[in-house]
């Protein structure tokens, strides 16, 4: 397999997108609003205390953080915060310090996305002081004393951590233990009144090689953010990335099913034809092998999902030697149905909708359809769904940021795109 996939094509580097999200203002408020977010200014401040003042620093405290949406721009992330400040024994000022910074989301070489820091203003008041008849020229020296211009480069180390949760959101996730899926952005993302939105494209790799995947005949764009949505984040997925996942699934053999049938003279099974029983000098039991003969097919429409399946189920006899004796080709529909469990989506595939048999090469001579149908669709009809399901049963990874997962989930099944609008949850670890 890993020759073959060397010498394929690579994956085409321009493709168009295939996924994406767009992040809510009330997503947006959700993140800046958890209360680690002021823990970490708080511990960074007393950190740096020594680099911006000379005075001693007792306490830092955000008393206010705001990040607000520039449409067509970017961030802009506002911070109040107190300074206890002792510029003189038994004397302690409380100044608030006020940090307006614009953020802007860029893609760095690497190929992730990172957040930056630009047009960063300060100023510096006096809250309170143990001291009513202090002078004015007092306060003055402690302003001057504490490096304004320095504090704008600290801000930036207060990204270090998004720009890492930002990182991990192009890692490669397990699919199978020999296929990997990983969400590349193909440019900075939009800043609009309706969100940030980005858009990705979905790549896999099979035993650690990139495999091209299936042109999409539809350039799938992000669908309109709703003009205000409870949700904190929408993700939407086209009807090409079920497609790919499926050939990324066909291509790693992680469908390639043996399907054993009960021997002829157990149970209610009908007997195979009378020619077969010269064939073999003993009575062998019945093997199916099915393999793809085209890629499987995702087709979306309103409220509904199908899976198209184009197979090659070989009969034979034999183990560990097979002997194929017939090849039924069977193409068949199955509903899908679709879910999100924390930062996976779980797919599985339903009842069969629609099959067909029709003779494709036989060593026995002709075999009616209606024999074939009589002999083979009940176990087709069974195993293959079940099979698939048992590769599918770990579900896919969606594109996700580290320690954010995925709550109050909804999943709307529309032509040609899946939308999935949801809230985030921050687990915080300890420590």
């Amino acid at each position: 397999l890993s020759i073959l996939l060397s010498l394929l094509v690579p994956a085409h580097a321009t493709r168009s997108p295939d996924c994406g999200g767009i992040l809510t203002p009330s997503g947006l408020s959700y993140c800046k609003s958890r209360p680690h977010t002021s823990r970490a200014i708080s511990r960074e401040g007393r950190q740096q205390r020594l680099s911006v003042c000379r005075n001693q620093v007792n306490s830092v405290t955000v008393a206010e953080l705001t990040l607000t949406l520039i449409p067509d721009a970017g961030l802009r992330l506002s911070i109040d915060v107190d300074l206890g400040i002792t510029p003189a024994p038994s004397t302690t000022k409380v100044m608030r310090l006020s940090i307006l910074s614009d953020l802007h989301v860029e893609m760095n070489p690497e190929g992730n996305l990172e957040m930056v820091t630009s047009a960063c203003k300060t100023s510096l008041e006096e809250m309170q002081s143990t001291e009513e008849m202090e002078s004015k020229s007092s306060s003055s020296d402690v302003e001057k004393d504490i490096n304004v211009d320095k504090i704008c480069l600290e801000v930036s180390k207060l990204l270090l951590l998004p720009n890492e949760r930002l990182m991990s959101l192009t890692a490669q996730f397990p699919v199978t233990p020999s296929c990997q899926v990983q969400y590349l952005p193909l440019a900075a993302p939009m800043f609009s009144e309706q969100g940030i939105t980005i858009s990705l494209q979905t790549t896999f790799q099979v035993v650690g090689m990139a495999i091209p995947l299936p042109v999409s005949p539809v350039p799938f764009s992000m669908p309109e953010p709703a003009t205000s949505s409870p949700s904190h984040l929408t993700l939407a997925f086209s009807e090409h990335f079920y497609t790919s996942l499926f050939f990324a699934l066909e291509m790693s053999g992680a469908f390639n099913m043996t399907i054993p049938v009960s021997r002829a003279s157990e149970g209610n099974n009908p007997p195979l034809p009378r020619q077969l029983g010269s064939l073999f000098q003993e009575d062998l039991p019945v093997t199916l092998q099915a393999v793809f003969r085209s890629t499987p097919r995702v087709v979306l429409e309103e409220g509904k999902a199908a899976l198209k399946l184009f197979l090659t189920v070989h009969v034979g006899a034999g183990s560990p030697a097979f002997q194929n004796f017939l090849s039924v080709n069977v193409d068949m529909t199955a509903g899908l149905l679709l879910s999100v469990a924390d930062t996976r989506m779980m797919i599985s595939a339903a009842g069969i909708e629609e099959v067909e048999l029709s003779l494709a090469a036989s060593d026995v001579g002709p075999v009616p359809a209606a024999l074939l149908e009589e002999l083979f669709l009940p176990t087709i009809r069974a195993e293959v769904p079940a099979q698939m399901n048992v590769v599918l049963s770990e579900g896919i990874f969606l594109p996700h940021i580290s320690s954010f997962t995925y709550t109050d989930v909804n999943v709307v099944i529309h032509k040609d795109y899946v939308l999935i609008p949801c809230n985030l949850k921050l687990q915080v670890r300890p420590g």
